[in-house]
């Protein structure tokens, strides 16, 4: 499948997002960072009711999980911390990566299977022009204790654990690859090898797995989705021209609605004055998990 992301092929479930991040699908509902503001929402697509304000965390919200005593947890970029959230949406420092980390953290995965949180953090200083360095991988206990699970990857983004495995696969973005680590009992990760080589400029940055074990990433630079299996092989392919593709979350009643989440810019400047970001939906074949 290749198709292009317009109104003949996408549905758009939420306009008006300066720069949607954090895509999920999480008890019958989207969940999304508008990160330009730090808030946090979440949708029923299939109503037309309004999307709901969740939590607010300062500074960058990006990626979202879910703890196993139900907290939703928030990776609070600028605050290099992890936020928790509680039903009764009072919210708490969970994790405070300023302790060991410079850089601005990025986007986190919850393992449904033990509690732990994958985060990573980008390594240098994008938004201030110095030159790129690589960046570390945390793992987080459920006390919220953390340790580096990882070093070196060329930043990490999304993260994804493979249905029915034990396997990690982290998005490098500027280096144009999906990496895999084997998650060891005690949450470390082992057996780093390349679980997909990409093609030429793209730059992978919020992904999603389906049913079969195929991610679907996006690639904010070159502005396309792309279903990707093990060994690097493309098999489907949505094209937003002019957009920065940001992330994706796949879910709805049946597991098959891709939900798409895309801007006119990353410049925090350019989506204060134009708030052109939006999340649309397609429908695929094979769903997620």
């Amino acid at each position: 499948m290749r198709i292009t992301l317009d109104p003949t092929t996408a549905t758009d479930v939420v306009t008006g997002i300066r720069f949607p991040e954090g895509n999920r699908w999480h008890d019958g509902r989207l969940w999304y960072s508008d990160m330009h503001t730090g808030e946090v929402f979440s949708v029923d697509p299939g109503s037309d009711a309004a999307p709901r304000l969740e939590a607010t965390v300062a500074g960058q919200s990006s990626g979202l999980g879910w703890l196993r005593d139900g907290r939703l947890v928030i990776s609070s970029m600028e605050s290099r911390t992890v936020v928790a959230v509680s039903d009764d949406g009072t919210s708490s420092v969970f994790a405070d990566l300023s302790e060991v980390e410079a850089s601005l953290v990025n986007d986190l995965v919850v393992d449904e299977q033990t509690g732990r949180t994958y985060i990573g953090a980008f390594g240098y200083d994008l938004y201030g022009g110095e030159a790129l360095r690589p960046g570390p991988l945390y793992v987080i206990e459920p006390d919220g204790s953390f340790r580096p699970a990882a070093e070196g990857l060329v930043f990490p983004n999304s993260a994804n654990v493979l249905p029915g495995t034990r396997t990690l696969v982290v998005s490098e973005t500027w280096g144009h690859r999906l990496t895999a680590f084997d998650i060891e009992p005690d949450g470390s990760l082992t057996g780093r090898r390349a679980w997909a080589t990409l093609p030429d400029g793209v730059t992978p940055d919020g992904s999603t797995v389906d049913r079969d074990g195929a991610i679907w990433v996006c690639s904010v630079d070159t502005g396309e989705f792309l279903r990707v299996v093990e060994g690097g092989e493309v098999t489907d392919r949505i094209d937003v021209p002019g957009r920065c593709a940001i992330d994706c979350a796949l879910g709805g009643e049946d597991g098959r609605t891709l939900y798409l989440a895309t801007a006119d810019s990353y410049d925090p400047a350019v989506t204060a004055r134009t708030r052109a970001g939006r999340i649309s939906a397609v429908r695929v074949s094979v769903p997620g998990w």
